[in-house]
């Protein structure tokens, strides 16, 4: 019977624990959790969403405070195309969240940083350049391109000195995604170091309609394992989504997977960046109270748990303060709708939306506690305790239970 351990994922010399632990946002996977699994042999991964907020909780910086401060004259007002990002800030805000994840790494693991197209921030191609660029400046292992197509985002770092010496990979849900991505890219003469397929079981934003529980992740990596041998084009495969145990993941590294993605069992890890008292949200969570809907003003649909504070919420948008989901003209579909209901309610004190919610907001404080579809088996990774809730697991505790583990089984911690 294999374990995970042995396999071992290359990138050309370089060999690690196949595991790669996902990037999730907002601060999530804490610097904290990618240190430790980089310092057990595998990849972790660093978000940058709404870095400019998550550096003013943990590094002191008043990024957030100056940009209210900016356009606080634009609170009242529904069009929110004055509120931009100060480029400078967003830059600083990348090497500051980097370079301490890169400066105290330990072990022969990496740290990537997952950045999402779908944060357009009222300039979308200015703010990702920005992103993309300062995270190569300050000394990331990796990049992993998340949330759309990025088809020009080769294109914004072909320039740069570390274009060809970082690992560079994309989410993909579909072979037709990735087509278009090696397609648009393929005049660069760069192929991406890695491709993570995405499947309908992850966690928070899918790229799938709300059909997602039509398709099937092993049929997906099938697929693109057959066109790439057809291509004859040899990258790195990583599947990702509904991966729990270390006999999922052996299954797919025994049909030719390079590694495999997983995140959803490390939303309880002590590193992890959830507050303690949502966790158990987490472990309490039965099969039923794992939804997916489409109150992200993104376009995509959602997995969360149905007793999410975001879902209903009708707090005034925070686009002054935050506005990380303003498109190019400076519109978010969570502001249409609270008009709306403003408009339908003049009267009211509190209103609710149940078609939107403000993410930004909302994801900022812990109150939209996205989740992987087995979210409800986290109970029983670990132990009960007397007092009703459950033992809070070490971050080493669970990769090496995914690394060693057989037989389906999940070892519970001392």
């Amino acid at each position: 019977m294999k374990r995970v351990d042995d396999f071992r994922l290359r990138f050309g010399k370089q060999e690690l624990v196949p595991i790669m632990v996902g990037g999730m946002g907002v601060d999530i996977s804490t610097a904290e959790l990618a240190l430790e699994v980089a310092r057990l042999g595998g990849v972790g991964h660093i978000s940058d969403a709404m870095l400019p907020t998550v550096t003013d909780r943990r590094y002191d910086t008043d990024f957030v405070k100056e940009k209210l401060q900016q356009y606080k004259y634009n609170l009242d007002n529904s069009d929110k195309s004055a509120v931009k990002f100060d480029l400078g800030q967003v830059a600083e805000a990348t090497r500051l969240h980097v370079s301490h994840a890169m400066e105290s790494k330990r072990g022969e693991g990496m740290i990537f940083i997952n950045c999402m197209e779908k944060l357009t921030m009222n300039a979308p191609r200015e703010t990702l350049t920005v992103r993309l660029r300062s995270a190569l400046d300050t000394g990331i292992d990796g990049i992993t391109l998340s949330a759309g197509l990025h088809l020009g985002s080769f294109g914004m770092m072909e320039d740069h000195p570390r274009f060809r010496d970082a690992k560079l990979g994309i989410i993909v849900s579909s072979l037709r995604a990735l087509q278009l991505f090696l397609r648009k890219n393929a005049k660069l003469n760069r192929l991406p170091d890695f491709i993570v397929v995405e499947g309908p079981l992850a966690g928070g934003h899918l790229g799938f309609g709300m059909d997602w529980a039509q398709y099937d992740l092993h049929t997906i990596v099938t697929e693109i394992h057959q066109h790439m041998r057809a291509e004859k084009l040899d990258i790195p495969i990583i599947p990702a989504g509904g991966i729990f145990t270390g006999s999922d993941a052996v299954a797919f590294l025994e049909e030719g997977a390079a590694a495999v993605q997983v995140a959803t069992r490390f939303t309880v890890a002590r590193e992890c960046g959830l507050p303690k008292d949502v966790m158990q949200e987490y472990f309490k969570a039965s099969e039923e109270d794992v939804i997916v809907n489409t109150i992200s003003p993104t376009g995509y649909p959602m997995r969360m748990l149905k007793n999410t504070p975001a879902i209903g919420s009708g707090i005034r948008p925070g686009c002054e303060s935050y506005g990380y989901l303003l498109d190019a003209n400076g519109s978010c579909s969570y502001i249409e709708a609270y008009n709306r209901e403003v408009a339908a309610h003049p009267d009211a004190k509190k209103i609710s939306v149940m078609d939107k919610t403000c993410l930004c907001t909302h994801m900022r404080n812990f109150k939209c506690w996205t989740c992987g579809h087995y979210t409800y088996r986290l109970k029983d990774t670990t132990h009960k305790l007397p007092d009703g809730s459950y033992q809070v697991l070490s971050a080493e505790h669970i990769f090496r239970d995914y690394q060693f583990s057989t037989d389906n089984k999940i070892a519970l911690p001392d």
